[in-house]
């Protein structure tokens, strides 16, 4: 493996998030070896993760990662479960989350809120719930009705982020609506009002790449995003496109019904690209599908900013194995400098 003593080389100093940039780094590995772009350089990965419990549970099916009050990593199964880690990037307890029912979720993104209580979203529905640490419903966040109207089934929130010092909460659209044009996606924000509850807020457009859903969104504190792309094949394997986003001059689409591919009538976000990660170094990385064009990528689906340092932001990202046996839990980590604003 690649990266000093696996997993912990990537996530240990998650515990102190200002230091984990210079951790994860392999000092062996000159920046021009891990470059995946001008913007962007791999700074190593992990597979310790793949195919391990803990109390008896999967560590697997990994959809979001966030990092919690106490500096630690969180991690986000879609079967309703969240796994903590030790301070030495170890998980070391797992919480079951259930539906008002008491039913599974398809649970895919995750916010951490200051008081350590747990966003959630849903992707079938779709929805936003609020948990506290030991997994007990808290409540639901209103959610339009356009959003669950016209949804793709299985294709809503897949990315949740809080941005504006916790204030403002975002969620993104793995896919389209059937209104409209199938590589727009809407972002649906929510602002916290003075008795320090998410209402509904405006909804923005953003183009994604043909073929291309978005698995996960983090804000970056100035306003903008950044947006995580993925997509298969059967030629290439998967391949995986990130992106910042600034919505800031973009145009509420809330009250537009139909939103046609690159509508001329509105402002989408503005994108830029940082990496096409397939682009990334393969690092000796391992893989057992079999068509896989650079074997280190995978269904990557979690991403959180776990560092800054110098104006560069370190981000640790984790792949979906659908605990599937030919398919592997990774670590990455990534550090990123961002364009300008």
């Amino acid at each position: 493996m690649t990266i000093r003593s696996g997993l912990c080389a990537v996530l240990a100093a998650v515990v102190t998030a200002a230091t984990l940039t210079a951790a994860a780094a392999p000092a062996e590995a000159a920046p021009r070896i891990r470059s995946c772009s001008p913007s962007a350089n791999l700074t190593g990965y992990s597979d310790a993760l793949d195919k391990t419990t803990v109390d008896g549970v999967y560590v697997g099916n990994l959809s979001s990662l966030a990092v919690d009050t106490n500096g630690r990593l969180v991690a986000l199964s879609d079967r309703s479960q969240l796994f903590t880690f030790d301070r030495h990037g170890l998980p070391n307890g797992v919480v079951r989350l259930v539906d008002e029912r008491g039913q599974q979720l398809d649970s895919e993104g995750l916010a951490i809120q200051r008081d350590g209580t747990r966003l959630v979203t849903s992707e079938y529905e779709p929805s936003v719930r609020e948990y506290d640490r030991r997994g007990r419903l808290l409540g639901r966040l209103p959610v339009p009705e356009n959003l669950q109207e016209y949804q793709v089934t299985n294709r809503t929130f897949e990315g949740l982020t809080l941005d504006d010092g916790g204030r403002k909460l975002v969620a993104s659209m793995e896919g389209w609506l059937t209104t409209d044009g199938t590589d727009t996606r809407r972002f649906q924000t929510w602002q916290r009002d003075r008795r320090g509850e998410f209402r509904v807020d405006r909804q923005f457009a953003y183009m994604g790449d043909t073929g291309y859903g978005i698995s996960e969104i983090a804000a970056v504190g100035d306003g903008r995003f950044l947006v995580l792309e993925r997509s298969f094949n059967n030629t290439v394997g998967w391949t995986a496109h990130l992106y910042v986003a600034d919505p800031r001059r973009a145009t509420d689409v809330s009250q537009v019904a139909h939103l046609a591919d690159r509508d001329q009538r509105v402002r989408f976000a503005k994108k830029t690209l940082v990496a096409k990660l397939e682009g990334c170094p393969s690092l000796g990385a391992p893989t057992r599908f079999p068509v896989q064009a650079n074997p280190l990528i995978g269904n990557i689906e979690g991403m959180a900013i776990t560092g800054r340092r110098h104006g560069v932001l370190h981000l640790t990202l984790v792949t979906d194995d659908d605990q599937n046996p030919a398919a592997i839990t990774r670590l990455y980590g990534l550090d990123v400098r961002l364009p300008r604003c």
